[in-house]
């Protein structure tokens, strides 16, 4: 299958990280120079730190990362995430509907005195420390290394109560390649 495709979705489970199979299906992707979207899933419950998250991907699959969200919160207590390309916060209403609906988000601009009570102002000053950290250490986003494999745009979200899923697959869908022809034993298709 990994032969005839243009770019490839990853999934890591937050808690789990980086699996056998998943190290497997990295390496012909790798081989092949396939751009490779990631989604960090399962924020729904206790995990792993997202800094160590991005520091196992980068060791492990030695492919950089450029988050393009980050969670607000940890433990299975995230409340929403920060936007970094709209610079935007979006928090979440309580799931309900325990993933059949998407949430719903109420985008606050960072800063917010709406947002910060509502998040707290431990989390907030949280996230401004990480959303720094990723600014000055972090790797820049560069579309051509995209397109050569060599940095996965990341996204952080739970697939069960429905969180950031829209967002990962509209970014996946602006950014992932067109598809391309093939050849074929009866010429290009």
């Amino acid at each position: 299958t990994l032969m005839a495709v243009d770019s490839a979705v990853m999934v890591i489970d937050s808690g789990k990280g980086i699996e056998p199979q998943t190290k497997k299906l990295f390496k012909v992707c790798s081989m092949r120079g396939i751009p490779i979207f990631t989604f960090i899933n399962k924020l729904d419950r206790d995990g792993r730190e997202p800094m160590d998250l991005i520091a196992e991907l980068e060791e492990v699959l030695e492919i950089d990362a450029y988050p393009m969200n980050w969670p607000i919160g940890q433990d299975g207590q995230y409340m929403g995430v920060y936007d970094r390309r709209n610079d935007k916060v979006l928090l979440f209403a309580t799931d309900t509907t325990h993933g059949q609906e998407a949430r719903i988000a109420d985008v606050y601009e960072p800063g917010d005195p709406a947002m910060i009570e509502r998040i707290g102002e431990d989390v907030w000053q949280n996230l401004q420390d990480d959303i720094e950290l990723l600014n000055e250490a972090g790797e820049d986003f560069d579309m051509d290394k995209v397109n050569a494999g060599e940095l996965t745009p990341m996204f952080f979200g739970s697939a069960m109560t429905n969180f950031g899923v829209q967002d990962f697959l509209e970014g996946y869908i602006r950014m992932a390649p067109q598809p391309q022809s093939r050849n074929s034993s009866d010429g290009i298709i």
